[in-house]
This record gives C-alpha cells, structure tokens and sequence, in this order.
C-alpha cells in the first residue's frame, strides 16, 4: 500500500507525511497566505493543502435558520454559510503563485475540491492528489470525478458511517481510484481528544484494505502523537501565522512552533514504533556489562567455601550469571580469590 508522490513515500515504513492545512487563515491576504506557506516549510511539513470553492458552489445566499450557524460554540455562531464561506475562500487566481511558492520550498501543494468545477481546475494546474473533506464524503459524485482523474485521494471520514464509508470507498475504487488513504476525522472545531477514538485508525485499516491517517483538530501534539503509534501515516493539521491575527479557523490552527514539533515528535513516534524485538538491540550490546553477576566480596582461600557472606550479586556483569548463585553455596574454591574478583565456573 506504499503511495509513493513527488519523491516522497506515504507508508508505514516512512516518517509520517505531515499536512499544513492553510483554508481560510490568509485572511483575504496573499501576500500572509504566501508567508503562511513559507512558514510551513520551515516547520518542515511535506504538503501544503488548501480548499477550491466559492461561495456560491459551497451553499445559497439565504437568511433561512437553517443557512446560519448556531451550534459551533463561538466560533461561527450567528454567521450564514454564504458569508463565512465568502470570507474563508482562496481566490482561484491565488492558487497558482501559492502552489508555486510551496514547490520551490520542497513541499507538496494539493487542494480539496468542493465541486466539479473546481476539480476541473486544479487539473490544470497538475495537481499530484486531492483531499475530500468530511462534509463531502457522501456527495458521491464528488468522489466519483475526483477519483477518474487516477490520482491518489485522501478522505476525511468525519461522521460517515461503516455503510456510508464503504459505499464512498467503493465508489472511489471503482471510478479510477487506485491509492486511497481515509483520515479518521472528528468534526467538531476544535475536538476534544476524549472524542477522537483513534482506536478507529487500526480498524479501518484493515476494513478498507487502505492507508490510514488522522485529520487532527484538537489542540496540542498529543493525539496526533498517539495515532502515528496506532497506525497513521497521515496526519493532517490546520495551520496559521498566529492565532492571535484571528481568521475562521484559527482558534484550532497550529503555529509554526507547533506545528515544528508535530513534524519532530510524530517522527520520533514512528521511529520509536520499531519491530516486534527481545534480548539486546545492537545499541544495548555495550550496556550487557552493567547487568548484576556474581562477584566475590571477601577474600578466599583454595578449599573454603561459598556463602552468602563471601560472594553477592552485584553490578557490574562479569562474572557468573545469578542464575548460578544459589548453586554455587556450599561448593568449595578452587583456588585463592581476592575480593572483588568476579566468580567464574573455574573457581568453583
């Protein structure tokens, strides 16, 4: 199942493929989104991700309740779907120069397409693969035009069931699509690590037959850390200049620091997952010496006996195994032993 894109390899056996989501933290700027894909390269992330949409293909500009926001807590409660949206969009013509920035500092741009539009136009611009968020993983048609571009598809899965999760994947697979990674996903802003259950990513896995990943919006490393152990090869991971500069999904979105140690601690996670291992590593050989043996604490003569006041199991490990001590009581020496000797099979 190893994906490999742009001379990256997205697997188990390569450091997990970290994802800067930018959405609409540039605030309307080009100039902050630029930077924002500048710092995200410093943190040393593998893909920059944005979102293809406008306003009018995402929703209706209606003052219907059921078109304004009133159960996202603070963040956008009170806002119609048409305006946030208007506010949170990257501009089409901006796709390219960011796309570009990305490339030249070594990362991997892509997009989530919203529509079909949009998936029309980031295939000019030659995207590598697409991202299909959460709220569109039962817009099968969607998924179908997504996936008859052959190119690999990452799916958030918030909210989707198993029975929706397996018509979504066999759609994708049956109109073109080859490589596929499903991000357990928990769609609230931001989410709570008591409800990510990313005990999922294992099970998925080995539902779907696919990679498995983690779309994070909980604050902090600690979940994102914790699924790399589990399983995820993708973690993906909203981010921004500051959250103090505001903007739609800054209060869930990693600063660069941040974001930095995700990049380092989710690595030191897979490197530390290793292999199923007993006995010595090839690091620990030279640590062998500091193991407890059997040494001799007081001096004896040739034919004088073994008792737990001449000989101990101590440190370091030179002498004979303890194993042996309660074997070697009452047996005589072979020969004079100084104190501080260790015991050999030869004394005995």
């Amino acid at each position: 199942m190893l994906i490999e894109l742009e001379g990256r390899s997205i697997g188990r056996n390569s450091k997990p493929f970290i994802i800067a989501e930018m959405s609409g933290n540039h605030n309307k700027s080009l100039e902050r989104a630029l930077k924002i894909v500048e710092e995200a390269a410093k943190a040393g992330v593998d893909a920059l991700k944005i979102q293809t949409y406008t306003a009018e293909t995402m929703t209706l500009n209606s003052e219907k309740s059921e078109f304004i926001i009133s159960d996202y807590g603070n963040i956008w409660k009170g806002e119609s779907l048409f305006e946030l949206y208007k506010k949170a969009y990257t501009p089409w013509e901006w796709h390219k120069p960011i796309f570009d920035r990305a490339r030249e500092l070594g990362m991997i741009p892509f997009s989530t397409p919203f529509d079909e539009t949009a998936v029309d136009f980031l295939e000019e611009l030659d995207v590598p693969l697409y991202k299909i968020a959460s709220f569109e993983n039962n817009d099968l048609p969607l998924i179908r035009k997504v996936a008859s571009t052959g190119k690999p598809m990452i799916i958030s899965t918030g909210m989707a069931t198993i029975a929706e999760l397996d018509e979504t994947v066999s759609e994708a697979r049956k109109a073109g699509c080859n490589e596929l990674i499903l991000l357990k996903c928990t769609s609230t802003y931001p989410a709570s690590p008591m409800n990510s259950n990313i005990s999922t990513i294992p099970h998925m896995k080995d539902l779907f037959n696919c990679q498995v990943g983690l779309s994070d919006h909980t604050l902090g490393t600690g979940v994102a850390v914790a699924s790399v152990a589990l399983g995820a090869t993708v973690i993906e991971k909203h981010f921004t200049l500051s959250r103090e500069d505001g903007g739609v999904d800054s209060t869930f979105s990693m600063e660069p620091d941040e974001m930095s140690q995700l990049v380092t601690e989710t690595e030191k996670a897979w490197q530390a997952i290793g292999a199923i291992t007993y006995g010595p590593t090839e690091a620990e050989l030279n640590s062998l010496k500091f193991r407890r043996s059997i040494y001799v604490t007081k001096d004896i003569k040739a034919g004088e006996s073994f008792t737990k006041d001449n000989i101990r199991v101590i440190r370091p490990g030179y002498g004979m195994k303890p194993k042996y001590f309660d074997k070697v009581l009452g047996r005589v020496a072979t020969k004079d032993i100084c104190a501080g000797s260790p015991l050999s099979a030869d004394f005995v």
